[in-house]
């Protein structure tokens, strides 16, 4: 794979050109995008792969849904349906995506959530409802610029950062680096929980960030417990197991668990893989399995899998908190 990056590297000047254009039209307003007189936050990232944006918006969820009424608008990927699709008791996986019918299962009819790949059809649909959502969250639209957020989050994975990355196809970025100006909000995520200030200052000063914008630093939070369709145990009386993912990047999961001294095979795919009949048949065989709460929203319609499948929930910690949470809660309210 990296001796394929290093062939295509002539390519990189091109992806460049063509994604630092689109943005500069956009810039300049040659390029139309459309603002909205009601709070919508985007969160998303530069570079492709995890960065942690499904527990970045249920933070956002969990910290305004008391207040106001959510909306979570995502593209649903690898979704079987097409245009816009609202939440009900009737979605599954397939209807909404992996993380949208992850959103729907945790918070029910306390928020809504919808998916549509264009993203200003989805707000105009969102709002034509009975009940109007207070606040929209943009679920991975910091690239789609047809949408003008009120409030851009925008993440980077600790061990990735964006600036230390190359555009595609080389690197792992969307857009140049430069994208990152038009963030109210840098989170770096994933990091060590003995993350240094002075590491952290390293990271500012790499970053450069704007007058406008403030940089925080967020960390993993597994649960203490693992949860099946069934019952609820603690993750330490989960050993012998096997590791089943379908996300971009598995190695902190990985870590984390090896950390607790436990025993598992890892079996690694694909992010949001669809699984095959052969491959729910392997699974079958296994005595305990333990997967991420995204991977269980496709894997629990499975009644082959019931007794043996677990998973594990996880929350982000930010550093202060509330300086993080006041930039939210004053843009809202604004």
């Amino acid at each position: 794979m990296k001796l394929i990056r290093k062939i295509v590297f002539p390519f990189v000047p091109v992806y460049y050109l063509i994604t630092r254009l689109r943005n500069i039209l956009y810039d300049k307003g040659l390029k139309t995008s459309t603002s909205y007189d009601f709070p919508v936050i985007c969160v998303g990232n530069l570079s492709v792969g995890g960065t942690g944006k499904t527990p970045m918006i249920e933070y956002l969820i969990n910290l305004l849904k008391d207040d106001y009424l959510v909306a979570t608008l995502s593209r649903g990927y690898k979704r079987k349906t097409e245009g816009f699709q609202l939440g009900d008791e009737q979605s599954i996986v397939e209807t909404l995506g992996d993380e949208p019918f992850q959103f729907y299962n945790k918070f029910g009819s306390d928020i809504l959530v919808a998916v549509d790949a264009d993203r200003r059809n989805g707000i105009k649909q969102l709002q034509a409802l009975d009940k109007v959502p207070e606040v929209i969250l943009l679920d991975d639209a910091y690239q789609h610029r047809k949408v003008k957020a009120g409030f851009n989050i925008l993440l980077s994975a600790y061990n990735n950062l964006y600036t230390k990355d190359w555009v595609l196809p080389t690197g792992n970025l969307r857009e140049p680096r430069s994208g990152a100006t038009r963030a109210n909000v840098i989170v770096i995520t994933k990091c060590p929980d003995d993350l240094s200030e002075v590491r952290k200052q390293h990271i500012i000063k790499a970053i450069k960030p704007e007058s406008h914008q403030e940089v925080f630093f967020s960390s993993i939070d597994y649960d203490a417990n693992v949860y099946s369709a069934k019952q609820t145990m603690s993750l330490e009386s989960l050993n012998n197991f096997t590791l089943v993912t379908g996300i971009a990047n598995a190695n902190t999961l990985v870590k984390y668990l090896k950390g607790k001294h436990l025993n598992f095979d890892h079996l690694n795919f694909d992010d949001h893989h669809n699984f095959t009949d052969q491959e729910i048949l392997l699974l079958s065989t296994k005595s305990k399995l333990l997967t991420t709460e995204k991977d269980f929203m496709r894997l629990k319609q499975y009644d082959i899998l019931k007794d043996r499948l677990y998973y594990l929930p996880i929350k982000i910690k930010i550093d202060r908190p509330e300086v993080f949470d006041k930039l939210v809660k004053d843009f809202v309210q604004a």
